[in-house]
């Protein structure tokens, strides 16, 4: 079953243009990056360039693939996750990319490395070391990862050394240099959920004694030097996302700044560096992020430097993530006026969609024409490329 669109439903702001650098988007609706898991060794085939193509073709402004790995031995474990090197993998990316423009989409790739939860998606070879800033995983907390692989992931490891940076760094630019001659309109870095960017941010992960670690701006100098290496590899044109949150996957509770000050030296020294739109990853879009103040964690990042931001968090859908996962289903839940709201409000500029894009392909125009939202439910929308 749908949920009926309220009579009053307005939605005139998603559908305002947005221009930043080079890439002109006809919408703010974003299909936010969604790992599929459907790339044997890592090529996306066919199969992937359709799937993409079709969210484009039902008019959404700008596609986030899904996590790219990073040519770099345990950037990620699994298999089938798609990768930014190689002939045959960037031949496919060239294909996905080309029928996404044929469909009147935009389209950027979001470059990942797992960092300390290298494990968490398969079986991995335990000679090879996953990248820790300081050799911990991260204190185990509110979680949805099984008790079994926290317990083997908790065991520290060696800490990064200055090779393992240099390489890393090295890997990201590689595959930005990669995307951007593939097509790509844009750059997109994972540094959040607890992956390897956002570990040198939380101080739970980040212990080092040396220039990586230390107070907050200290911490957050790592993945500033990725944003400006890539930065300077891909020039001025083309637009770099930074997706980053307060939650973990090893800690849904866990937090990388306590205040808005906080936020603005992590995020303001991203901005230095290069970034020009904080893709803001919150469980609820529309959660205040600091007390005293209703404004989300994507209205502080766009209010602490000055930058464009994007909010996403169960937009549309009743249940975050977490709680989803558990029930196998999120039933709609028609937020989309407070959606509106801020975003007429200019507290936000892009809003970014999961979940309802497995549903509905062609959510974008569902939601011009007010159509009934589409039900999310697991067993059917994540067991094929639809």
């Amino acid at each position: 079953m749908s949920t009926a669109p309220p009579a009053d439903r307005v939605i005139d702001s998603l559908f305002r243009p947005l221009q930043v650098r080079s890439l002109s988007l006809a919408n703010r609706l974003v299909m936010s990056p969604m790992t599929r898991s459907a790339s044997p060794g890592g090529v996306p085939g066919e199969d992937v360039a359709a799937y993409y193509a079709r969210r484009a073709a039902g008019g959404t402004g700008l596609v986030v693939t899904e996590g790219v790995a990073i040519e770099h031995p345990t950037a990620v474990d699994e298999p089938r996750v798609p990768h930014m090197y190689g002939a045959q993998a960037l031949a496919g990316w060239r294909a996905v990319v080309d029928a996404v423009h044929a469909a009147g989409g935009r389209i950027v790739p979001q470059l990942w490395h797992v960092g300390p939860l290298w494990g968490a998606m398969c079986e991995v070879d335990p000679a090879l070391v996953p990248m820790r800033p300081s050799g911990r995983w991260g204190t185990p907390g509110v979680t949805s990862y099984p008790a079994a692989y926290v317990e083997r992931s908790a065991a520290p490891t060696r800490a990064m050394t200055e090779a393992d940076l240099d390489e890393v760094r090295t890997a990201y630019v590689r595959a930005a240099r990669n995307a951007a001659d593939a097509g790509f309109d844009g750059i997109a870095l994972h540094g959040g959920h607890g992956y390897l960017l956002d570990a040198f941010l939380w101080a739970d992960t980040n212990t080092r004694t040396d220039r990586w670690g230390g107070d907050l701006r200290a911490r957050t100098r790592f993945p500033a030097e990725v944003v400006a290496a890539i930065r300077a590899e891909v020039g001025p044109d083309l637009p770099i996302f930074f997706r980053f949150s307060q939650h973990k996957q090893q800690d849904y509770t866990a937090r990388i700044a306590q205040t808005p000050d906080e936020l603005e030296v992590v995020l303001g020294a991203l901005a230095e560096a290069g970034v020009d739109i904080f893709d803001a990853s919150a469980r609820r879009f529309d959660e205040p992020a600091f007390p005293g103040s209703d404004l989300s964690l994507a209205g502080w990042a766009k209010k602490v430097t000055g930058k464009m931001s994007s909010a996403v968090g169960s937009v549309g859908l009743g249940a975050p993530m977490r709680e989803s996962r558990a029930a196998g289903a999120a039933a709609a839940h028609d937020n989309l006026g407070e959606v509106e709201r801020r975003l007429a409000a200019g507290e936000f500029d892009l809003v970014s969609v999961g979940r309802l894009h497995l549903a509905d392909p062609t959510l974008a125009h569902t939601l011009r024409t007010g159509g009934p939202l589409p039900e999310f439910d697991r067993s059917v929308h994540e067991a094929t490329l639809t």
